[in-house]
């Protein structure tokens, strides 16, 4: 899927999320976007199959890698 569909795309970040180091994801297409916040316009969007981000949210919630504390800074 080309960027220049998620043109009309609905983004959100988290309620819990700061003006900068954040991602949005866009889920009312085909396929779910995810960009990074501070390049809007211009940066790349990752996209993924819905099956692929419902694999990577499940991994996510039952710690399949790692918590943030565990990682070295």
């Amino acid at each position: 899927m080309a960027e220049e569909d998620f043109a009309t795309a609905l983004w959100r970040k988290s309620n819990n999320s700061g003006d900068t180091d954040c991602v949005e994801v866009a889920l009312n297409l085909p396929r779910v976007g995810v960009r990074d916040t501070k390049d809007r316009e211009a940066g790349p969007v990752l996209t993924f199959t819905r099956d692929a981000w419902t694999s990577f949210l499940s991994g996510l919630r039952t710690g399949d890698f790692g918590t943030h504390e565990g990682n070295p800074t």
